[in-house]
């Protein structure tokens, strides 16, 4: 059985995102909260220089992506970046990456959550926890009910936002270039209050980390584009349009708004498009802009929940998450990956209910410089990973590759020591660090202390007289390898053998390059191809065998095959590492009293009890 058991008749439920989905996605993906609300903040810290913090912060995020883009159309994956990562510079990297990545997007729910309440509040009288509590849900539900409906509810989302903003350009260069009545063409306020940077140019490149991390969400597109029909296509199409999306809405927007409003205008809590909407005389400009941040909040929100699970998805298929994780309900969506990002999206909003001054606080803090550095990454994994790709797999290409590939990181570099000597970022910086050490020593410390590995001592030799092996391929074994155990077990080669498949998306290797919502049947696939080759090659040599597909999880799957066929001798092809498995083949042993053989795919080492 697969993680799910209502696979029947549940194709039509499992539709994957359509292209104008994933158009819309990639489109609004870098519209959220922090242009609507927080270039407020940032236009207030720095004056109207902010536009050029802005353009600094547009042109780092379009060359990443770039570079995302020609890895994701070489290779399309679910992990995306995390995936390139581990390519380009060893376990370690991706590890690191999809942990820190996963921890970013369950903190920033929680923030939008209560961001969302708190527009909420604006209309309704109740609790801000009440009112985030119900958007959590809310979004949960979309998330769980199918990938289908969470790309809906984005593209619909995404697009009240896109228009929100193609009004407003429209409407705020009318007024500023003179077309507005009684108002005539007037760029006063870049200059008039204190100057084009009042408070020093250092400002403008102080604010740079903040900025950075209000685009996030453009990368989102690469990882949605794994449960789409083509791939390849989908993220070249995604990554192409990240140019013309940041230059018109960050920029054009920014820049308006520092022309329409004085940058030193008393507007606390307020959005500087309302701001802008006041000034230039529009009725109810206050409720349609919060409208706009509520579809904005609730788009991040939906999204974030997505993006977290879909990383928690990939770990576990890369064995470094709990296996679970990757279980898939018959709508096609990793319920267990979400309902996990969920309640640590909940918990982040407890927290800045019940200690809003100091968890939450370090929450966004320890996450908020983590952008700059898993960015860093990804460009670092181009450079390693362009010259190991083939020419034809690249369909969309960084521009003047090796140069602006390096220039790029050491600008991201440039970022990150800049965040280290300003008073105002460098507190960020040292928690993201902290999170980076952390996670860093989740993977090496359990490496450490299990030593580097070892064969298993054998008890026994085996007879050579079985007469009837049941093989427990959980792993892709070789017919060398399969062959050299058979010879150890049935020297005479007159015993009968039953092959075992589990139905495992982790264990055929699926889940790590297969999206959610198709993993299901490319894991059915993929293990009857496997006990399919197994059987060839043992009719080939004369041997009698049978075999079947069997429950995903491979103690279920073994144990039903035992019951059927009642083996005198097993076999298991296992190798993955022990505190995931919580020691699978020593429960074999002590669960059945025949002699099991463990064989280490692509070791030569093999260990009898």
């Amino acid at each position: 059985m697969l993680p799910t058991h209502e696979t029947s008749g549940a194709a039509p439920l499992r539709g994957g995102l359509s292209q104008r989905q994933l158009n819309m996605i990639a489109l609004g993906g870098v519209i959220g909260a922090g242009l609507f609300v927080g270039s407020g903040v940032i236009i207030g810290e720095t004056g109207p220089g902010a536009f050029i913090t802005y353009a600094v912060c547009g042109v780092l995020v379009v060359l990443v992506m770039r570079m995302l883009g020609e890895m994701a159309t070489a290779n399309p994956s679910t992990g995306s970046f995390a995936d390139y990562a581990r390519q380009a510079l060893g376990g370690w990297a991706g590890f690191s990456v999809g942990w820190l990545y996963w921890y970013f997007w369950v903190v920033v729910v929680g923030f939008e959550a209560i961001a969302g309440g708190a527009v909420l509040s604006y209309w309704i009288n109740a609790p801000l926890w009440l009112l985030s509590g119900i958007l959590m849900v809310a979004m949960t539900a979309t998330n769980l009910f199918s990938v289908a409906a969470f790309g809906e509810f984005e593209f619909w989302f995404a697009g009240i936002k896109v228009a929100a903003i193609v009004a407003f350009l429209a409407l705020g260069s009318l007024f500023v270039f003179g077309f507005w009545p009684r108002h005539g063409l007037d760029f006063s306020n870049l200059t008039a209050h204190g100057g084009f940077f009042p408070n020093g140019v250092g400002t403008v490149f102080g604010a740079i980390s903040a900025v950075i991390a209000a685009m996030v969400g453009a990368e989102v597109a690469t990882i949605a584009a794994a449960e789409t029909a083509n791939p390849e296509r989908a993220v070249a199409r995604a990554t192409r349009s990240v140019v013309v999306r940041i230059v018109i809405f960050y920029l054009g927007s920014v820049f308006l708004l520092a022309v329409i409003v004085p940058w030193d205008a008393e507007r606390p809590g307020l959005s500087p498009y309302v701001a802008a909407l006041g000034e230039m005389g529009i009725p109810a400009g206050r409720h349609i802009m919060n409208a706009v941040v509520l579809t904005a909040v609730l788009s991040c929100l939906n999204s974030g929940l997505y993006t977290a699970s879909r990383m928690l998805f990939v770990l576990a298929a890369r064995g470094e998450a709990p296996m679970d994780l990757v279980k898939v309900g018959r709508r096609g969506v990793p319920y267990l990956a979400i309902l996990v990002s969920s309640i640590v999206g909940f918990l982040c909003v407890l927290a800045a209910w019940v200690a809003p001054g100091a968890v939450f606080t370090f929450l966004l803090k320890s996450s908020g410089s983590l952008v700059l550095s898993i960015y860093l990454l990804i460009a670092v994994s181009q450079i390693v990973l362009r010259r190991r790709t083939p020419a034809a797999r690249l369909r969309v290409k960084m521009w003047l590759f090796p140069g602006l590939s390096v220039l790029t990181a050491a600008a991201l570099v440039g970022v990150l020591v800049l965040m280290a000597f300003d008073p105002n970022a460098r507190m960020e910086l040292w928690l993201g660090l902290l999170s980076w050490v952390v996670v860093l020593a989740l993977y090496f410390v359990p490496r450490w202390r299990r030593g580097p590995a070892k064969a298993e001592a054998a008890t026994h030799q085996p007879t050579g007289r079985a007469n009837r092996v049941l093989v427990l391929a959980n792993k892709n074994v070789s017919t060398s390898e399969l062959f050299d155990v058979l010879r150890r077990v049935d020297a005479q080669q007159r015993a009968e053998y039953f092959i075992c498949v589990p139905v495992n998306p982790v264990d055929t290797g699926q889940a790590e390059r297969t999206g959610p919502v198709f993993v299901l049947d490319a894991t059915v696939t993929a293990a009857q191809e496997r006990l399919d080759a197994i059987l060839t090659a043992m009719h080939g040599i004369g041997l009698s065998a049978a075999g079947e597909l069997g429950d995903y999880r491979p103690l279920r799957a073994l144990d039903a095959a035992v019951r059927r066929f009642r083996p005198d001798q097993l076999v298991i092809a296992e190798a993955r590492s022990a505190w995931l498995r919580l020691g699978m083949v020593d429960k074999v042993r002590a669960a059945y009293p025949i002699p099991v053989i463990h064989v280490v795919p692509g070791q030569s080492a093999l260990s009898s009890a």
